[in-house]
């Protein structure tokens, strides 16, 4: 049996493979950010179609950290009966399910939250999109919004939660030198610049209890001028450790970046695959929980391969699993093709016009 078909264990958690769903905006949710019966499919599909673990789309825990049309929320209690169905539908399957808690930062916008976008500074790279700079009050009750979220994800039945610190949202500009330019305690030296991720995993903790599972969605660079490095984000991702974070899931990039992107174009070769791999070896030889690696993996070899040879725990995708939500169960059928995901990512075009995101160009064919 291949080694992606090892029973695992993050945390309390026990998985039956090594693949991992990464979080996505799936634009399916209602405006009020409340589950829908299409969007609860969705995940019972990943999970009939074999999915190790399932990150559900990024859910904003404040009003105004909402970033995306359609989004999912996890805001306030009354959404909590619709993620509990969703949760139920997908344990029905024998699925296990983590939910994401975000904030949106300075890509949320003002027309669609009512609300200013709250950024941790000045940054000329986003100087066009109007916010408002928090405060240490801002600050703390970030860390008070995400405890409470976490909280609900628990009572909704979900088997962990993750936070999100990537693609230049809110968490992951308090760690780039080049979106966090503060001089108060939450900016300077790395140390400071991740004292709110501290602050928010301790506020989790104390929601949930020590046993239920946390991990965190890191960048290991920003690939921009004067960005996150992969030397400052292994401090953070230490920090964590020493906490009691449960796994890490390693990726990069901010929205904003064309070229470098979280969700790259045009990989239709193994060398354009795991875009993050050389990252994952450093950090898997100076951490001891669990890596998951995110970025580009298309090809079941590969990714067995990275796994053998002690670069990541688990291989996560997002956009293969929207035109395969079965994928899983396809390689361990016996077909190892490699997914057929081309990532020219048309699936968000329909999610950007209210549509819900799907596969367009399986469509088309």
């Amino acid at each position: 049996m291949s080694i992606m078909f090892e029973t695992t264990r993050i945390g309390s958690l026990e998985l039956n493979n090594r693949f991992v769903r990464s979080a996505t905006w799936e634009g399916m949710a209602e405006k009020d950010g409340a589950m829908t019966p299409r969007l609860s499919q969705w995940n019972e599909d990943l999970a009939k179609g074999g999915v190790g673990l399932i990150i559900a789309s990024h859910a904003y825990v404040s009003p105004e950290g909402q970033a995306t049309p359609l989004q999912t929320g996890i805001y306030k209690d009354e959404l909590i009966p619709g993620l509990r169905e969703m949760v139920d539908r997908v344990h029905s399957h024998g699925g296990i399910i983590v939910q994401q808690l975000a904030h949106g930062g300075r890509y949320a916008q003002e027309s669609m939250t009512g609300r200013p976008a709250l950024m941790v500074s000045e940054w000329d790279g986003m100087d066009k999109m109007p916010g408002k700079v928090m405060t240490k009050d801002d600050i703390a009750g970030l860390a008070e919004k995400f405890g409470r979220a976490a909280a609900r994800a628990k009572k909704a039945g979900f088997d962990g939660v993750q936070i999100h610190s990537g693609h230049g949202y809110l968490l992951s500009q308090f760690l780039s030198p080049a979106m966090n330019q503060r001089t108060d305690e939450y900016g300077g030296p790395i140390e400071n610049r991740c004292r709110i991720h501290l602050e928010i995993y301790r506020a989790i903790r104390q929601a949930v209890g020590s046993d239920y599972p946390v991990l965190i969605k890191l960048n290991c660079a920003d690939f921009i001028e004067d960005g996150l490095e992969s030397k400052d984000s292994l401090v953070v991702a230490q920090a964590l450790e020493k906490e009691g974070l449960d796994a890490l899931e390693l990726t990069g990039g901010i929205l904003s970046s064309r070229t470098l992107s979280p969700s790259r174009a045009n990989i239709n070769s193994q060398d354009k695959e795991a875009y993050f791999r050389e990252e994952a070896w450093m950090f898997k030889q100076n951490l001891g929980i669990p890596l998951i690696l995110v970025g580009g993996m298309r090809s079941f070899d590969l990714a067995e391969q990275l796994v053998s040879q002690g670069s990541a725990d688990y291989v996560s995708m997002s956009r293969p699993f929207i035109r395969e939500p079965d994928l899983v169960n396809r390689w361990k059928s016996g077909d190892r093709a490699p997914a057929k995901c081309i990532s020219d990512n048309l699936c968000f075009k329909p999610g950007r016009a209210g549509e819900g995101i799907r596969c367009v160009t399986a469509e088309r064919e």
